[in-house]
């Protein structure tokens, strides 16, 4: 899977590895193999970054070139 825009993106923000990685509560080694595409990152991690990011999961996965996130869903306002 390429997931180079989440190098992409972590670096036009200036942060490290670590600083995701705690975020997200994994450990860096582990972040950093999300990064490489040798770990498949889970759905609620990638849900994690693109609120992080403010963005969408379609925009980190490069199913779109398109920044700005989707409007929220009425479920998830509940």
């Amino acid at each position: 899977m390429n997931i180079n825009r989440l190098k992409e993106i972590r670096e036009d923000k200036d942060l490290s590895q670590k600083e995701i990685a705690k975020m997200l509560k994994v450990t860096q080694p582990q972040y950093s193999r999300y990064e490489l595409g040798v770990n498949i990152i889970p759905i609620e991690k990638l849900d994690a970054l693109a609120d992080f990011y403010d963005t969408s999961i379609d925009y980190l996965l490069y199913r779109t070139d398109e920044r700005k996130p989707y409007p929220k869903s009425i479920m998830m306002q509940k």
